[in-house]
């Protein structure tokens, strides 16, 4: 048995930030089958990273970040359109292109939260990892960092409705045990921060 093998492309659906591509691939039988791929890459990057082997790259940052000054940790509350309801979520944002990571992370930083980056914790973020590989090809830079400053909404995008807290490990222990709506990165996060506090953003622990 051999391994499955992309062998066509055809878009669906092609937004500015979005696109609904069918995919065509054989699978480890030969056999032609179909799969609808969810895309944030333009239809001719999906198409020379599916056919042409060209090397994949990462959509967007994910921020675990640590506040010196008030030593917790900075999460956000946002309105999120497919689920009609907000939901606690880590600060996050779309990396533009031929941008470096870090000019993502402290712009999104600043703009969902009006924290200041202090340092990026290199030996603990993740470069490259995947969301929902069943469904989309997105993937995201997992990027640990400190931060300092006072809280502010008056970065956001006229379209973000965006509330940044600051929360202690008694605060997040709570947040876990009320059930509300929150995004599995964050129930991740927010366990192993319960249990490791500001050991957690120590290279070495």
């Amino acid at each position: 048995m051999g391994k499955s093998l992309i062998t066509q492309l055809t878009a669906l659906v092609k937004t500015p930030f979005l696109g609904l591509f069918d995919v065509t691939y054989k699978n480890k039988l030969g056999q032609e089958k179909h799969w609808m791929v969810a895309s944030r890459k333009k239809e001719e990057v999906l198409r020379a990273l599916y056919l042409e082997g060209e090397p994949d790259r990462v959509d967007a940052v994910v921020v675990v970040a640590y506040h010196e000054e008030e030593q917790k940790l900075v999460i956000i509350r946002q309105f999120r359109v497919p689920i009609n309801d907000y939901i606690y979520e880590l600060p996050a944002g779309l990396i533009d292109p031929m941008e470096e990571r870090e000019v993502t992370l402290r712009r999104e930083l600043k703009e969902e939260t009006g924290l200041d980056l202090v340092h990026l914790i290199e030996g603990l973020s993740v470069e490259k990892t995947y969301l929902s590989p069943g469904l989309t090809d997105e993937s995201v830079a997992f990027m640990y960092c400190t931060c300092r400053g006072e809280l502010s909404r008056s970065y956001l995008e006229e379209d973000e409705e965006i509330e940044a807290l600051l929360i202690s490990q008694e605060e997040a222990k709570k947040l876990l045990e009320e059930k509300v709506k929150m995004d599995i990165k964050l129930i991740i996060i927010l366990r192993s921060f319960v249990h490791l506090g500001k050991q957690m953003f120590q290279e070495t622990f």
